[in-house]
């Protein structure tokens, strides 16, 4: 099994700019890299950290264990209000950890045979056991096509649904090899990649916890608070480059004359373009090849 390595953490903590007295939420827990990273710098202040992943919980508490001002919650980032009414600072890197991907049992990766399953939170019943023997095959392709953008969408779903009953994760390896014409199976990258991709993101709904935040962490944090999103794929990172974009963005005519208070303000300011990792860090930590990192600054409003 390999070590978790937290992407681009150095990044990620320059602009959180933790400040020794605040409020900080890790949103993605995962194995507590980023966390550590918030609490050597934290004195008086408190770090929140959920996870949907209860082992990810139990193993973080033992690495975080020489700190004592900091909560573990067992739930999901977009119910963040829930538990916290202010927040100086809030983290997310939505990569799913190094663990869950190479433990065979989990059923995340499409490199170990495994039992189809997925699941981020194991309390869950809902599987990509599920989807794949019980989806029609209208769904399936849709789910393929909109979370791994997989281009023959269409035709692994007919295959999906005519080998049914499908239980490993080797099963559905095969299953969509026999699917894809010999010049996409020629191609460079595992041929499964997007529809194991796709499966995971339906399986925890993802983009929907991802869109359901974004409509509500302007509830949670304080006036000069930052947000800190790592994203790996182009479906997150644009729903959160087109949320940043807007709230960065004057929506105000500025050339019919108003007086200053009825001049509409932007009420954020970017931290950043989008940021990916160096050479060096790819080399050491590949998962970081595709990731993005992205920072936004609330400057008005109402503070808490």
């Amino acid at each position: 099994m390999s070590e978790h390595i937290s992407v681009m953490p150095e990044r990620a903590i320059e602009l959180l700019d933790v400040r020794p007295d605040g409020i900080y939420v890790d949103g993605t827990l995962g194995r507590g890299g980023h966390s550590k990273l918030i609490l050597e710098r934290l004195k008086s202040g408190r770090l929140y950290c959920f996870d949907l992943d209860e082992e990810a919980i139990e193993k973080s508490k033992v690495f975080l264990k020489d700190y004592d001002n900091v909560t573990f919650i067992h739930d999901n980032f977009m119910n963040m209000k829930k538990y916290i009414d202010h927040a100086d600072g809030i983290l997310l890197d939505l990569g799913v950890s190094s663990p869950q991907f190479d433990e065979a049992d989990r059923g995340f990766s499409y490199r170990y045979d495994a039992p189809l399953d997925m699941r981020m939170n194991k309390e869950d019943e809902f599987s990509a056991y599920d989807i794949v023997n019980s989806y029609s095959e209208e769904e399936i392709s849709r789910v393929l096509w909109q979370y791994g953008e997989e281009k023959f969408a269409r035709r692994i779903a007919a295959k999906i649904v005519e080998n049914r009953p499908i239980d490993t994760t080797a099963q559905l390896v095969e299953v969509i090899r026999s699917a894809l014409p010999a010049k996409a199976l020629s191609k460079k990258g595992h041929p499964a990649k997007q529809t194991f991709q796709a499966l995971r993101i339906e399986v925890n709904h993802e983009l929907d916890s991802l869109r359901n935040f974004l409509d509500d962490f302007d509830e949670i944090l304080n006036i000069d608070g930052r947000l800190v999103i790592i994203t790996f794929h182009s479906l997150e990172d644009r729903m959160v480059k087109h949320c940043f974009k807007n709230l960065s963005t004057v929506k105000d005519d500025l050339r019919i004359a108003k007086t200053p208070d009825q001049i509409e303000k932007a009420r954020y300011v970017l931290l950043n373009r989008g940021d990916k990792a160096s050479d060096e860090e790819i080399e050491i930590n590949h998962r970081a090849k595709s990731a993005i990192i992205r920072g936004i600054r609330k400057v008005y409003g109402k503070d808490r």
